[in-house]
């Protein structure tokens, strides 16, 4: 972290002087490049591919793109966090040499498609920084973007099935041969930015506190309303995209939203519970829904879930130290480049691999978290603090379904998996965290202090002589 030097007096105020750390942040980002260049040779000579100089090329290019985004954040947020971008640098170059691993072995062309996604969020990334110049400025637009999220999140389940259905989960917005993009993806940033600013402003009608039962301080049923309005709304979605992993993404940012603005882990208990209910209500009517939770409770033996026990079988064979990067078989699992790109991971990566993977995403949370306290604004902290912790919150959902502690979800890990909509939504998300990051590490100007004026009481009297 940066350390405060000295203040300069010129004027009436300075502005301390802060190292910004931007030479660190190239230096990991190198770091990050040779890593997975380095991957990427371990996969070509695990396939027994000849090593070409081309490969230094891709290292070289994926470099330049970083370096480019590098140059956007010096320029734009030059006291942004320097660990963010190093962290999504390598966490997305691993998703993408596995990405390519998967293309190897079943002759397709997916990382060459991830990497056009890249240099398209990257692109978006910079915009972001460059155009929104004070992160509060999006509070004045929170009705708008909340009306927009909400429109944006349930659209795919109110449209025919033949226009948003894949693999049974209405999630999507097919454009024929243009491809199709997952607009929960850009919701949850937009709902964001609606509940932050809700929060602030309505603060006071979630900290009243009402009768006490066991000892707790229960809320006055008549400031229950905006929760129940938000679990009506996330429930009635999940059941209309016959999909629970982005009702459970939605609900639980509300519930962290509103832990971090009222500190009482009462709404937190209240929330959980009434999530539960509205589970096992979509459970009775969801077929889809059915269909995973059967397969969670059954994953060797059920009829539902072939992928999930393919799955297990590749991340038990995988064992503490993995087979090596292009040793294994994680092309048998469908969907192993998107969905099930965590247990491709853990298969060849082994627990150990694994487990470096979730630190590096609980690095980028914490860092995340770190400037949501720093910053000096309550809709900041509250911004900051639902997009650091969306991060954690979608890689518990993946990485618990995959593992069979909770059924599986249609959600796919942030930066590591294959996926257009969700590389552009999660490089805006980072985008605005590092801008939050800006804020709160950016000094303040020093105001120098004006001379205090003697009250009149103490002013001596002075003798005046007469003009002669």
């Amino acid at each position: 972290m940066s350390q405060p030097g000295t203040s300069e007096g010129t004027g009436s105020s300075a502005v301390q002087q802060v190292n910004t750390r931007r030479g660190t942040e190239l230096v990991l980002l190198v770091i990050s490049v040779v890593i997975v260049t380095f991957a990427m040779m371990l996969v070509e000579i695990s396939q027994e591919n000849t090593v070409t100089r081309q490969l230094f090329y891709y290292g070289a290019a994926y470099l330049a793109l970083f370096g480019a985004a590098h140059f956007a954040v010096r320029k734009w947020a030059p006291y942004a966090d320097p660990l963010m971008l190093p962290l999504v640098a390598l966490l997305n170059g691993l998703g993408l040499v596995m990405i390519h691993r998967i293309d190897i072995a079943k002759d397709t062309e997916y990382a060459v498609r991830q990497i056009a996604w890249l240099a398209l969020s990257l692109v978006l990334f910079a915009l972001v920084l460059a155009f929104i110049k004070d992160h509060r400025t999006l509070a004045k637009y929170s009705f708008t973007c909340g009306f927009v999220g909400l429109v944006l999140l349930a659209l795919p389940g109110l449209l025919p099935s033949a226009i948003s259905e894949v693999n049974g989960a209405k999630l999507w917005i097919k454009f024929g041969p243009l491809g199709q993009v997952q607009p929960s993806e850009f919701a949850k940033i937009l709902l964001m930015i609606f509940f932050a600013s809700f929060l602030v402003s309505k603060r006071e009608l979630f900290t009243t506190a009402g009768r006490k039962f066991l000892n707790v301080e229960l809320p006055r049923p008549r400031d229950l309303m905006p929760m129940l309005v938000a679990w009506a709304a996330a429930i009635g979605i999940g059941v209309l995209e016959k999909d629970l992993g982005t009702s459970l993404l939605f609900f639980g940012i509300v519930l962290v939203m509103l832990y971090i603005a009222t500190e009482r882990a009462i709404w937190v208990v209240l929330g959980l519970s009434l999530f539960a209910v509205g589970a096992f209500l979509a459970f009775q009517t969801v077929s889809r829904v059915q269909q995973r939770v059967n397969g969670w409770l059954d994953p060797v033996y059920g009829d539902d879930a072939y992928q999930l026990k393919q799955a297990l079988y590749g991340l038990g064979s995988g064992g503490i130290g993995g087979s090596g990067l292009g040793n294994g078989s994680p092309e048998t699992v469908p969907y192993a480049n998107s969905d099930f790109i965590v247990t491709s991971m853990g298969e060849e990566l082994g627990l150990v691999g694994l487990i470096a993977i979730f630190m590096m995403y609980l690095l980028l949370m914490m860092r995340g978290l770190r400037s949501a306290l720093a910053v000096r604004d309550s809709f900041g902290k509250l911004f900051g603090g639902g997009l650091s912790f969306t991060i954690a919150l979608q890689l518990f959902v993946v990485a618990g379904g995959v593992t069979a502690l909770i059924p599986l979800t249609g959600l796919t890990a942030p930066f590591l998996a294959y996926g257009g909509s969700s590389l552009l939504a999660n490089y805006i998300l980072i985008a605005m965290l590092l801008r939050i990051s800006d804020a709160a590490r950016r000094p303040q100007p020093t105001v120098k202090p004006k001379p205090q004026q003697a009250p009149i009481a103490e002013a001596h009297t002075e003798l005046v002589e007469r003009p002669r």
